[in-house]
């Protein structure tokens, strides 16, 4: 691949630790609004580890060259639920906390279909991630992680916790797709255009609690 010329006041670090420096790269603090075209033709052929924090980033198009991607950092960068990962199936570890993400459905959909393969996933500081820290209730932080594991089954790491063998369980039985299609109120167009239009989190757990207590009366639920 030609080596471009990189801007003189960019912070390229190339860094990590092993015999693997150089499929590290860090691109963080850069003050950046997406990932520039010179880095791209320079690195994207052999990059595995990506740090992108604490930029001004609100699209990650420029993502998909990088084809050998396993981590990616998003960190404190303006990325919103309209942001949608380019395929990138090799990517195991995904961190955007602190982002503007605040709607999970359809996003989190949309994010396994670009990832299929997450191992580690961390969504802590958004509006759609419900937290002591930013007035969520603990039931509402219980249902967003559920949520989450549902859809990506080689999930291992949330956040800063294990997925553990009693979430994945209660995961499957919560969001299978039967219960899901329920949500969606006859003449409404049906499950595919509740997956193809974006709905608060607040309201798509308040029909789930409303089917909990209709349908699930002398059920012993595994964590509420």
């Amino acid at each position: 691949m030609a080596q471009a010329s990189l801007p003189p006041d960019l912070n390229v670090s190339a860094d990590g630790s092993g015999d693997d420096d150089d499929t590290r790269l860090t691109l963080a603090y850069e003050n950046l609004y997406e990932v520039p075209r010179t880095i791209v033709e320079r690195f994207s052929d052999h990059i595995k580890y990506l740090d992108i924090s604490h930029n001004k980033i609100t699209n990650l198009d420029a993502v998909v060259h990088f084809k050998h991607l396993t981590s990616l950092i998003v960190d404190t960068n303006p990325i919103t639920e309209n942001c949608t990962l380019p395929p990138l199936p090799k990517l195991q570890l995904i961190l955007l906390n602190h982002c503007k993400i605040s709607s999970l459905y359809p996003w989190a959909g949309k994010l396994k279909e670009s990832c299929p393969n997450l191992e580690y996933l961390s969504l802590m500081g958004n509006p759609a991630a419900p937290s002591y820290f930013n007035g969520g209730t603990f039931y509402e932080y219980l249902q967003y992680r559920l949520f989450i594991i549902s859809k990506f089954p080689s999930l291992t790491h949330l956040d800063d916790r294990r997925v553990t063998e009693d979430e994945t369980a209660e995961a499957n039985r919560l969001y299978k797709r039967p219960l899901v299609e329920r949500l969606v109120r006859p003449g409404s167009g049906g499950l595919n255009q509740l997956i193809h239009s974006s709905i608060s989190w607040n309201a798509f757990q308040n029909r789930i609690s409303s089917l909990w207590t209709k349908d699930k009366q002398g059920t012993k639920n595994l964590l509420i």
